[in-house]
């Protein structure tokens, strides 16, 4: 399977003007469910017998130990982030997959431990406030939910760091090869061409390892309780940047459009069949197991689409709108953006008005494709001439005024070469992840002490 290669693992989600949320990593799937979470008290504390429990040694990897409290910590970290009342049986099933997780990240940090490799607290202090920033929530609103759910702030930022240590591992790994030459660009260019007409699938993935093919059943096992959850609503970015074993992971699991002669036949076999949304069955590849969802399918070549370039302004409420009571500021918010919308002439325009309201929302939400957004959303923008601002756009915590400010027809299934050299790149970085993994768990020592 190919992988796509990120370099940050924490892309936003998308904005309410309809725009899909994008590759994603573990800690963005905790801020969309954090909300405006309110300060927390600190956890209760806990019996000494129960302390003791949690702080049992699990695994010692290469000296290093892995606890049940780490595993624990890890396990409430995924339930609060997928969103879901996750049973202690689901979480027992679970547990095996997190405890091999863990083991490859203790692996992996003691690699960037050895490459000299540091990730600044600053770096991971700015992550996490993106994170909070992209998703409207107030500063330390994610530190607070975790205190809340009793969850160590610590949990997260271990993956956080190892996620950008690991990146940077892997560049230093590939060296000359992280570059790619016109030449190879000019190559796949020439493939693409022969390709012209045959199927594309926008597909994001989950890998789960089996380290001995004659003794799957655990993994299998695991593959199926993490199906069942995506079908119950876990979100399929969380899930895959919380067990998935690919680079993909960083992206969330999405692997971007690919070639059938890029993925592997079974996966291929699959897909050929699934509507656009499902969630796989197992489905057995060499070296495991892989969970797929289709996201889009297209002709090599053949996909024209509607480019829209937009600004928004979004003038917040003080409270949740009811619209059967809504009160003095929620009118008087109504009345300022009808006028709004019938003055501003301009992007400009619209740009300062949502600067003067504060810019609780991005007054410029990126490039968005006409077809891709929800149907009422392409009501609103289908017919809105450039530079004429839509109506109010009216929502429980504020409302929204948009404008188009350029729309083009693109050919997105023709690739840029900027868009090969990144594709060739995963490719490269996938491998050598891989590579690298299987290298590491081969010098180590890993002597398993208890069940988690």
């Amino acid at each position: 399977m190919r992988a796509r290669f990120s370099k940050t693992a924490f892309p936003p989600h998308g904005s309410r003007t309809g725009r899909g949320v994008l590759s994603f990593a573990l800690a963005a799937g905790l801020a969309a469910c954090v909300g405006g979470a309110a300060l927390a008290a600190p956890p209760a504390p806990v019996a000494d017998d129960v302390s003791i429990h949690q702080d049992s040694i699990v695994a010692v990897i290469n000296g290093t130990v892995l606890t049940r409290r780490d595993v624990d910590n890890r396990g409430r970290l995924f339930a609060l982030s997928s969103g879901l009342n996750v049973s202690d049986e689901v979480m027992t099933r679970l547990r095996p997959q997190i405890v091999r997780q863990l083991i490859d990240e203790r692996l992996r940090q003691q690699e960037m431990l050895s490459r000299h490799i540091n990730v600044p607290p600053e770096q991971i202090a700015a992550s996490i406030a993106d994170i909070e920033h992209r998703n409207g929530m107030p500063q330390n609103a994610l530190r607070d939910r975790l205190a809340q759910d009793g969850i160590s702030l610590t949990t997260l930022i271990d993956q956080i760091r190892v996620q950008l240590g690991w990146t940077q591992v892997l560049r230093e790994e590939m060296g000359a090869r992280g570059r790619t030459t016109a030449a190879e660009i000019a190559q796949r260019e020439e493939a693409l061409r022969h390709e012209d007409g045959k199927p594309q699938y926008m597909i994001s993935e989950i890998f789960v390892p089996v380290d001995d093919p004659r003794h799957s059943e655990n993994e299998l096992k695991f593959t199926e309780t993490v199906i069942q959850e995506l079908r119950n609503g876990a979100p399929f970015p969380i899930v895959a940047a919380q067990f998935s074993q690919n680079q993909s992971a960083l992206d969330g699991g999405m692997m971007g459009w690919v070639q059938e002669d890029s993925l592997d036949p079974q996966v291929v076999a699959v897909v050929r069949q699934m509507p656009i949304g499902a969630i796989s069955n197992p489905i057995r590849v060499a070296g495991g197991f892989v969970i797929a969802t289709l996201e889009g399918r297209r002709t090599v070549g053949h996909q024209m689409g509607t480019v829209l370039s937009l600004r928004q302004a979004f003038l917040p409420f003080t409270t949740q709108l009811n619209p059967q009571n809504p009160t003095e500021q929620q009118r008087a918010t109504l009345q300022q953006a009808t006028q709004i919308s019938n003055s501003a002439h301009s992007c400009e325009d619209l740009e300062a008005v949502n600067r003067k309201y504060g810019e609780k929302r991005p007054s410029n939400p990126g490039e968005l494709v006409l077809e891709r957004i929800n149907p009422q959303m392409q009501q609103v923008l289908a017919g809105l001439a450039v530079g004429k601002a839509s109506r109010p756009l009216v929502s429980t915590d504020g409302i929204e005024i948009l404008m188009v400010c350029g729309r083009q027809q693109k050919n997105f299934a023709q690739q840029t070469p900027s868009e090969i050299a990144d594709q060739l790149l995963n490719e490269r970085v996938e491998q050598t992840s891989r590579q690298l993994n299987r290298d590491l768990h081969r010098r180590a020592v890993i002597e398993m002490r208890s069940k988690a």
